[in-house]
C-alpha cells in the first residue's frame, strides 16, 4: 500500500506509474460510510492510497483504529458479484483465521454497501508487513526463502477450499476463470465467451480471433486436453502474487502472516491457481522485450513448488497439466481485462496492450527459447514425480 503523498498514481500496463482510472478516496466519504461500522465510527484521517488500477482503495485512520476501505465502481463489480466473494473469504476465515480477515459488515450485517455509482467493501488492515507495497503482478519474489513460504501459503488455502463447494460466479468484469480451455472445444468455448461481451467481441473479431486460436493457442491446449480429467474443481485465489500476501518481516526467512486481495476469485482448480501464481512471481514479463536479458527465476520457481508439495504434492498428471496450461493460464483473464478496458474505460489504448501484449503476446513467448526452457524445466519436474 503506497504512503499517501503528493499527487495519486497508479501502476500502468507497462510497469509505468500513470494518472488513476478512478478518484482516490476521500476522507467525507469515508467518514460517511464509516459511521455505518461499529468497528470504525468514522475516519479521522487517510493513512495512504492503494496503486492498485481497478479501483480506488486506502487504509484509513478511524475512531477504533485503522481499516482498509475499497471502492469499485457498480459497472465493475456490483453488490451480487462482491458478496459471491465475499462468501469465500467467509469460508477461508473460519478455516485459516491465521491467514485470512473476514470483510468487515455495517450495524445491518452488510459487507457490500451501495452509494449512487458505487459499491464500497471494509477490510481490517491485513496482519504483517506488506514488503511488495509497490510491486506489480509481473515481478519476482525477493528471495527463495519467500518464494518456499508463499507456495506453502497458497497450498493451505487450497485445503480450506476443499469444503467450498459453491458454482462458479456469475458474468462480471475482472474474473479470472477457467472455462475456454477446460473442455473439448475451445473454439465454441470462446465464441460463447466473447458472444457475452459485445465490444469484445466486436474488437476480436477485427482481429481475427479464430486465426490466433488455431494457429498459435492450439498447439498449447493439444498438450493440455489429454490432462483436463485429472483437474478437479476448486475455488481459487486466481492472482496470488508476492503483494497479495503481508509477512513478518523483509528478511528472506520471513513467514506468510496474511492472503488478501480476493477479488479475481472463482471456482477453477488447484492447478490453474498454481500456474497463475508462476506466472506472476517467477516471469519478469515488464521486461521481455529487454534482449539478451534472463527473466524466468527457475530457483524462484522450484521454492514455490518445493513449498506447495510439502502440504499439497502434485500427481505425475497434475505436474503433466501445470506445465502443459502455462502458456494458456493468463488468457481469459487477458481477455476480462480487455473488455474491462473497451467496455468501462472506453480505452482502446489499454485494450491493444492487454489484447496484443497480454492475450497474444504471453502466449508468443512461451514458443520463443525461454518460455521454452521454462516449460520443459517443469516437464523434467512432471517426469520425476512419476511413480
Amino acid at each position: 500500500m503506497a504512503i499517501l503523498h503528493g499527487e495519486h498514481k497508479a501502476h500502468g500496463l507497462a510497469g509505468e506509474w500513470e494518472q488513476p482510472d478512478w478518484p482516490a478516496l476521500t476522507l467525507p466519504e469515508v467518514d460517511a460510510l464509516l459511521r455505518r461500522y461499529p468497528q470504525a465510527g468514522g475516519a479521522t484521517r487517510m493513512i495512504s492510497v492503494s496503486p492498485r488500477p481497478f479501483s480506488a482503495a486506502s487504509v484509513v485512520e478511524t475512531v477504533q483504529g485503522p481499516v482498509f476501505v475499497k471502492r469499485h465502481a457498480r459497472s465493475v463489480r456490483a453488490r451480487a458479484g462482491l458478496l459471491e466473494e465475499h462468501r469465500f473469504v467467509a469460508h477461508l476465515s473460519a478455516k485459516l483465521p491465521d491467514l485470512v480477515q473476514g470483510v468487515l459488515a455495517d450495524r445491518d450485517g452488510e459487507t457490500a454497501i451501495c452509494v449512487d455509482e458505487w459499491t464500497y467493501e471494509v477490510h481490517p488492515v491485513a496482519r504483517g508487513l506488506d514488503v511488495y507495497e509497490d510491486a506489480l503482478s509481473w515481478t519476482p519474489f525477493r528471495s527463495r526463502g519467500h518464494a518456499r513460504t508463499a507456495g506453502r501459503a497458497l497450498a493451505e488455502l487450497h485445503r480450506a477450499a476443499e469444503s467450498y463447494d459453491v458454482p462458479a460466479r456469475e458474468f462480471g468484469q475482472l474474473i479470472s476463470s477457467f472455462s475456454i480451455f477446460s473442455g473439448n472445444d475451445p473454439e465454441t468455448a470462446i465464441a460463447s465467451y466473447l458472444e457475452k461481451r459485445p465490444k469484445l467481441l466486436e474488437y476480436a473479431e477485427q482481429r481475427h480471433w479464430r486465426a490466433s486460436l488455431n494457429e498459435l493457442l492450439m498447439p498449447f491446449y493439444r498438450k493440455l486436453e489429454p490432462w483436463l480429467g485429472h483437474l478437479q474443481p476448486l475455488w481459487t485465489h486466481n492472482d496470488f502474487h508476492a503483494s497479495n500476501v503481508t509477512w513478518s518481516g523483509p528478511e528472506p526467512s520471513a513467514e506468510v502472516t496474511g492472503i488478501i486481495d480476493f477479488g479475481l476469485s472463482d471456482r477453477t482448480n488447484a492447478v490453474q491457481d498454481v500456474a497463475t501464481a508462476i506466472e506472476r512471481n517467477i516471469v519478469e514479463w515488464l521486461r521481455i522485450h529487454e534482449t539478451g536479458t534472463q527473466i524466468v527465476h527457475l530457483d524462484h520457481l522450484d521454492a514455490l513448488l518445493d513449498g506447495y508439495e510439502e502440504l499439497a504434492p502434485l500427481s505425475y498428471e497434475q505436474s503433466r497439466a501445470l506445465a502443459a496450461m502455462l502458456p494458456l493460464v493468463h488468457c481469459e483473464f487477458a481477455l476480462s481485462e480487455t473488455d474491462y478496458f473497451l467496455s468501462i474505460l472506453n480505452s482502446p489504448e489499454k485494450a491493444f496492450l492487454a489484447y496484443e501484449g497480454y492475450f497474444l503476446g504471453h502466449a508468443e513467448w512461451f514458443r520463443r527459447e525461454q518460455g521454452q526452457k521454462l516449460l520443459h524445466h517443469l516437464e523434467e519436474r512432471a517426469g520425476r514425480s512419476k511413480r
